[in-house]
């Protein structure tokens, strides 16, 4: 940070749910030290391992993210949909913002809009891009 001259605040660290549980007395250190340093700090793949509720509460952290295995049929499957539901309840009552990940159709945008999901990542809202491919898309209206 210091020799890019990159400011924390516009920092945002992905940490694996598997790898956070792998040692999580460890990961609470290290993400103490992250969130002290004034990162934000993001739980990728939520649902996927085998996390215990405990430890979620001791994270200093600022967001989960769905993982796209449960997306994928949420507006179809109710068991994904009761899963979705119950993973945005759970982080907006413990004070963090909810991403989606595999958004691919309008079907999954509407069900995570009708329940308070905070952001969304997929194909439907854009494919990856190249650092010369963002610029362009900052500027152009998308679907909110």
């Amino acid at each position: 940070m210091r020799e890019h001259g990159v400011r924390a605040r516009m920092l945002e660290c992905e940490i694996t749910e598997s790898s956070v549980m792998a040692d999580p007395e460890h990961a609470v250190g290290v993400l103490d030290e992250l969130k002290a340093a004034g990162i934000a700090l993001s739980v990728d793949d939520f649902g996927t391992g085998y996390s215990s509720l405990s430890y979620l509460r001791r994270f200093p952290i600022d967001e989960l993210k769905i993982d796209r295995s449960f997306v994928r049929d949420v507006a179809t499957d109710p068991n994904d949909a009761a899963i979705a539901r119950a993973i945005i309840s759970m982080a907006h009552r413990l004070g963090l913002k909810v991403v989606a990940e595999g958004v691919e159709n309008a079907e999954q945008l509407e069900f995570l809009r009708a329940n308070d999901c905070d952001e969304v990542q997929g194909y439907f809202i854009a494919r990856p891009a190249g650092a010369a491919e963002i610029l362009p898309l900052l500027h152009k209206p998308g679907p909110r």
